[in-house]
């Protein structure tokens, strides 16, 4: 009389273990799966990776059911566990079954399951998505209690928190796997590129851009013989065209065209007047120094444009962006045979970097892998000024973050050459 129960306890105990297993490796196994295989498995036609890629966008849904399930088969074994030692060995069976499950359950139940399904992770989620999505329902109301009562919870403790809140930032868990690439020289260059993609968002036109000084224009009223010869030394095949002010910005001219409307009146032997040049010009486009580079790169696809001029909220000219300055922005410098050599500072031997005042502090730290904050100026001339708040003279050093920034030269009232000393470690 006492066998058939008996028996019967000790295999409801084995078939919650064994669910209680599977529960703690879906769990595992949602959390280890990657998004990118599920996606790319759900582009071929898996209707279960697909289902497993929706509930990982809900995996707060997913684990509270998860630990309902885990933690009622659990209770209900240690239960029967309880009642069974106690029939074979008396009171003292509530410690055999307590020292027992707990050695039962961490192994079998926690440990080997989640080890295995963290290895087989997308192919352990799929197995068992159908289960869990029907499991999903059949808890939901028990589920809704409990985070109700944990949300509550955790605002008392002064947390604010949203029950529809992803587990993580996607664009931080992103920037971590692309961290966590190791690898050669090459693989560093790879990250660095994938980092600045992330950032475009976070960096404006202005840091970028070529300043005013620095903008080779053209003046309308020259002759165009003048205009010619300008085109032909300067490596640029667009240059801007001003008339009056060198504010004033009247438009863009191609080389290209330019030499086709010098041939056209060649042939018509007339002169080239004002209005020819305006003709042959593109109209300028201008947009506010606060754009970021992402909003720019997708208004140059948009309208298929190679360059911007960027102006300050009253309208003033500041400088020039073009679609290259992005790109370089991601990748790096990209020189061709007509450039010239654009490399602003260069290291010596001891480790001592010298710099033009002008160079980028993004530049440089993705150069010499440093981190200078480039929060308060663009330039390394400029963030030596605002540590300074004054305009230093030849041979002053500062300070700044750890490195020591020396003034090599100054031309008036600009900064034109530095040395900088990374600190020791």
């Amino acid at each position: 009389m006492i066998e058939n129960p008996l028996l019967f306890s000790i295999f409801s105990i084995v078939i919650l273990i064994v669910l209680s297993a599977i529960f703690s490796g879906t769990e595992a196994a949602f959390l280890a799966a990657s998004k990118v295989k599920l996606h790319n498995l759900s582009k071929e036609g898996n209707e279960k990776a697909a289902l497993v890629s929706e509930l990982k966008e809900r995996m707060e849904k997913v684990i509270s059911t998860l630990l309902v399930c885990n933690n009622l088969v659990n209770i209900l074994a240690s239960s029967l566990a309880t009642g069974v030692f106690i029939s074979l060995v008396g009171e003292s069976g509530v410690v055999y079954a307590t020292v027992i499950m707990t050695i039962v359950i961490v192994i079998f139940a926690e440990v080997v399951p989640k080890f295995y399904a963290m290895r087989q992770s997308e192919s352990f989620a799929m197995s068992v998505v159908s289960i869990l999505k029907v499991l999903m329902v059949i808890f939901k109301p028990i589920t809704r209690v409990f985070e109700v009562i944990a949300m509550g919870v955790l605002r008392l403790m002064g947390l604010k928190v949203s029950s529809s809140g992803m587990l993580s930032n996607s664009i931080e868990e992103l920037r971590g796997i692309i961290d966590m690439h190791k690898g050669d020289a090459e693989a560093v260059e790879e990250r660095a590129m994938l980092h600045s993609v992330l950032d475009l968002g976070d960096v404006d036109v202005e840091e970028v851009m070529v300043h005013r000084q620095d903008i080779k224009v053209l003046n309308l009223d020259a002759p165009p013989s003048e205009i010619i010869q300008e085109l032909v030394a300067s490596h640029h095949t667009r240059l801007p065209i001003y008339q009056g002010d060198y504010d004033n910005i009247v438009g863009i001219i191609h080389a290209k065209k330019f030499l086709q409307l010098v041939q056209d009146h060649q042939n018509s032997d007339g002169d080239i007047t004002k209005e020819d040049i305006l003709q042959c010009a593109k109209k300028p486009w201008f947009i506010p120094e606060m754009t970021t580079l992402f909003e720019q790169l997708q208004a140059f696809r948009k309208r298929r444009e190679h360059m911007a001029f960027v102006v300050d909220e009253y309208g003033a000219l500041q400088g020039l962006v073009t679609l290259e300055d992005i790109i370089e922005e991601i990748v790096g410098d990209i020189d061709d045979e007509h450039d010239p050599n654009k490399t602003g500072f260069w290291q010596m031997q001891n480790g001592d970097v010298f710099a033009i005042g002008v160079s980028t502090i993004r530049d440089l730290n993705r150069q010499y892998d440093w981190d200078l904050s480039d929060d308060d100026a663009s330039t390394i001339a400029g963030l030596v000024m605002h540590e300074s708040r004054s305009i230093p003279k030849n041979g002053q050093s500062f300070r700044i973050e750890g490195y020591t920034i020396k003034v090599i030269r100054r031309l008036r009232n600009q900064i034109t050459l530095v040395k900088i000393i990374k600190p020791q470690k």
